[in-house]
């Protein structure tokens, strides 16, 4: 098998378990850093909720408006769920495309599951959030990375198994 075609089979649905694998973990990669932009971007700039002490403040020097813990809870949230739109679509495509095979269901319907299994992980991911700052005082951005956490195991099983044909 040549180079190309090797690679064509690797980038194709039909790649192998372990191949599929590193392709979601691409995929959700890439996903994650549009989440992470997108949140930490509505985060500062529409909806404060990141503080003065927080570590990526202090990492990048930035400024940021001191703000109650209540606040911050309510504006992570906010921030997390319009961070989950760009993100799962961005995700989305990249999954029907290079990872999962497609067509176990209607294409609106399955972009329905898609968003519905993320949705279901990103609302135990974002309660744990606001939990984590509202009750324990915890930094936005651990707060944040526990919430990330959380959300991959529940959406790799979710999708793998329910929304694409595996």
């Amino acid at each position: 098998m040549s180079l190309k075609a090797c690679w064509n089979h690797y980038l194709s649905h039909d790649a192998p378990p372990l191949v599929q694998f590193i392709k979601y973990g691409v995929a959700g990669g890439i996903a994650t850093v549009t989440h992470v932009l997108a949140f930490f971007l509505v985060g500062f700039l529409l909806f404060p909720c990141v503080g003065p002490e927080d570590p990526l403040v202090k990492l990048f020097g930035l400024a940021a408006p001191v703000v109650a813990d209540a606040v911050r809870a309510r504006n992570a949230v906010i921030s997390n769920v319009l961070a989950f739109f760009v993100s799962n679509t961005v995700c989305y495509i990249i999954n029907r495309l290079f990872v999962f095979r497609p067509g176990r269901h209607h294409v609106v319907i399955e972009f329905g599951l898609f968003l519905a299994v993320s949705a279901i992980s990103m609302t135990v991911g974002t309660t744990l959030m606001g939990v984590l700052i509202r009750q324990f005082g915890m930094q936005t951005t651990y707060a944040f990375g526990a919430n990330m956490v959380s959300s991959l195991a529940i959406n790799y099983v979710m999708r793998k198994y329910f929304v694409f044909k595996g």
